[in-house]
């Protein structure tokens, strides 16, 4: 299992450890509900150094990139960057990605444990480009400030926050980089670090954490205000048997003016000429029934019409929520779905798409 680099520290403030697709996580360092507190009402520092991370350069990078994945590379200046996916030519996703524009590189950030797997996908298609893939995760940290005060926690503790508001914008000083991204539905940013810097760094953001009204915060409860959010987790909510448009990446991951790119040519005909058999959204537990478990199935009139892949029971007033697939036939909002079609006992809602 990929050790933390910051382990000694996150023991000296009471981690508990876990692992996510083979990699050390801190699970919580306390009592769940006050670090997803921190979270919706202050501010929470973590760890992400677990994630994958990959730098593509050389001076065909744009134009290799913006042929792999799902989203307009060529239209992203220095300082910007944008959520996409890398999908087979059959529609299918492999991973999805943030990728940022930096001055000399584009930087990927995705799910843990899946460098190996994304990096053989794209240089399957390095022929007669001038790209080169960087495994970079081991150089750097990761750190994140989730919640409504992070940015003035980041500013209290000296990092140059973007002044553009944009999703992905971001700011650098020297090796540092401060980027805009709200991981649950508020304010939040992550921060590259070189690992020479790391540990100074983590001790600087948890005092201006705690000053801003909140504290370390682990998986657990960033899992938790994920879900509630509605945000999809890949090799969670998603995997290689979805396509983009099942999980509702259309809006934010997506565009379908750049052209030509792998997969492309399914995408655009799901989209011209009918819609996708089953979507996820977003399930709200009905008052008296029994929170559903992962890839429980859902059933209307008797009917199998969709699963479950998370969910959670909130802190705040104990209500449970969670994200699912229902079958187009049964996915309205309001349409209430039963989790045991013998006993119909425990019943979600529909409230929205994810």
């Amino acid at each position: 299992m990929g050790k933390l680099l910051l382990s000694p520290f996150h023991n000296s403030i009471g981690a508990t450890f876990s692992e996510v697709n083979g990699c050390e996580v801190v699970s919580r360092y306390g009592a769940v509900e006050a670090e997803y507190n921190y979270l919706r009402a202050g501010a929470g520092l973590l760890d992400l150094s677990f994630r994958s991370r990959i730098c593509v350069t050389g001076p065909d990078r744009v134009r290799f990139l913006h042929g792999q994945v799902t989203n307009d590379i060529r239209a992203l200046k220095q300082g910007q960057g944008c959520y996409a996916a890398l999908i087979t030519a059959k529609g299918k996703m492999e991973s999805d990605l943030i990728v940022y524009a930096l001055e000399e590189e584009l930087l990927l950030d995705f799910e843990p444990g899946l460098t190996a797997k994304v990096s053989q996908r794209l240089e399957k298609y390095i022929i007669a480009d001038d790209v080169q893939l960087i495994d970079v995760a081991p150089h750097y940290g990761f750190l994140s400030v989730q919640g409504p005060m992070s940015d003035a926690a980041l500013a209290k503790a000296g990092f140059v926050v973007p002044m553009d508001t944009s999703r992905f914008s971001f700011s650098h000083s020297g090796e540092m980089y401060v980027c805009r991204n709200p991981r649950i539905g508020s304010e939040g940013f992550d921060v590259l670090i070189p690992n020479t810097m790391l540990e100074q760094a983590a001790q600087s953001l948890l005092s201006c954490v705690r000053g801003a009204g909140g504290d370390a915060v682990g998986w657990e409860a960033l899992e938790m205000a994920r879900i509630e959010a509605g945000i999809p987790r890949f090799n969670h909510d998603m995997d290689e048997t979805n396509i983009p448009l099942e999980a509702g990446l259309e809006a934010n991951a997506l565009s379908f003016n750049k052209g030509c790119y792998i997969g492309q040519e399914v995408i655009s005909r799901i989209r011209t000429y009918g819609q996708v058999a089953k979507a996820l959204k977003r399930l709200q537990l009905v008052p008296g029934g029994t929170p559903p478990k992962e890839k429980q199935p859902l059933y209307k009139d008797g009917k199998a019409v969709g699963y479950v892949t998370s969910f959670t029971r909130l802190p705040s007033g104990g209500k449970a929520v969670g994200l699912g697939y229902v079958r187009k036939e049964a996915n309205q909002p309001g349409t209430e779905l039963v989790l045991d079609p013998e006993g119909a006992a425990s019943k979600v809602e529909i409230v929205e798409s994810a």
